[in-house]
């Protein structure tokens, strides 16, 4: 895709020479021209695609700030708040009606329209969730996102049966669908069935680089017992850029360390790395507490208590723990 970059000298534009922007010099070209919306969304849009949605976020925020027209740029900004770990209520309401202003001007949308289901879905109108994404395969019968979208809601009502269905549907539409084969997963990760196990497998081959399919694989080979494989997984996800996953990454390694190999010094260690990434982790200053205690040392035990609680005032766990110790 080449560009057209225009930079503003004394109040004239300027064109200058035509760039294909690659994922290697796409930073260098933002670099020369930060205000430019076509390199900000392309560069959003690989975010987007390596699910690193915070800095997806950080390009699509600015870019709607310099042209919030661009239908183009509504999507990028509305996929990274609804596909953020952490998303907020608020969030998810924000993404909606950016992709509800991108579906009334461009109603066969089929991207909007599963996107626009999908905050339905995330604030818990299923009604709507269906009718959006009924809409979707009315106009492309064959949109593998669309029968995920329906399996994951018959997911939320318990209707495994029907939610295989549809899931086996989208690998029929596209064998090598990645997240079909995740939700099958997930789907016998919940019925305590291992054959799971493969499920996963086949998913973390097909999306290597995902780090939601690595946090799910390393946790079931965990469930399953299967500790050594699992913390390879998680050493993994320790390395992953987005700080959700590196987060999560470390507090269960730290979580092996602290109850399955009784060797507490590395769990502290492990739980403050996962701190360090995400600073607001309340379970990571539990879990730290936890030892802490172990240790004898309930002074320091009390106060990270008290940083849980801080993040997390309703925390039952650091609420009972902080009581008990203050007795």
């Amino acid at each position: 895709m080449l560009l057209s970059i225009f930079v503003m000298s004394c109040s004239q534009k300027k064109e200058v020479a035509a760039v294909e922007p690659t994922e290697k010099n796409i930073d260098s070209l933002l670099n020369l021209y930060p205000d430019s919306v076509p390199l900000l969304i392309f560069r959003g849009e690989l975010a987007i695609k390596n699910y690193r949605f915070y800095d997806a976020l950080y390009d699509g925020a600015k870019a709607f700030r310099l042209d919030s027209t661009n239908l183009q740029v509504r999507m990028l900004y509305a996929q990274a708040l609804n596909n953020k770990a952490d998303r907020s209520i608020e969030d998810v309401a924000l993404a909606q009606r950016h992709f509800q202003y991108i579906v009334f001007n461009e109603p066969k949308n089929t991207d909007a329209l599963i996107a626009l289901a999908t905050t339905y879905r995330h604030l818990q109108d299923v009604d709507n969730a269906f009718k959006y994404v009924n809409q979707a395969l009315k106009i492309d019968p064959k949109k593998k996102e669309g029968y995920a979208l329906k399996g994951s809601l018959y997911m939320d009502l318990d209707n495994l049966k029907l939610a295989k269905s549809s899931y086996e549907t989208a690998v029929q539409m596209d064998p090598n669908f990645y997240e079909a084969y995740l939700h099958l997963a997930i789907i016998y990760h919940k019925e305590g069935n291992p054959i799971c196990l493969e499920y996963y497998q086949t998913t973390y081959k097909l999306k290597p680089n995902d780090p939601e399919i690595l946090y799910s694989y390393a946790f079931a080979l965990e469930s399953f017992n299967k500790i050594d494989e699992s913390k390879i997984m998680y050493r993994k996800l320790a390395e992953e850029q987005d700080r959700y996953y590196k987060s999560r990454g470390y507090f269960h390694l730290g979580h092996i360390k602290q109850r399955l190999e009784n060797q507490v010094d590395s769990a502290i260690y492990f739980y403050s790395q996962a701190i360090f990434s995400k600073s607001d982790y309340t379970e990571a200053y539990h879990n730290r507490g936890m030892c802490y205690e172990m240790k004898g040392l309930k002074d320091n035990a009390k106060a990270e208590y008290l940083e849980a609680l801080k993040y997390d005032k309703e925390f039952q766990l650091s609420i009972d723990a902080f009581n008990r110790l203050n007795r």
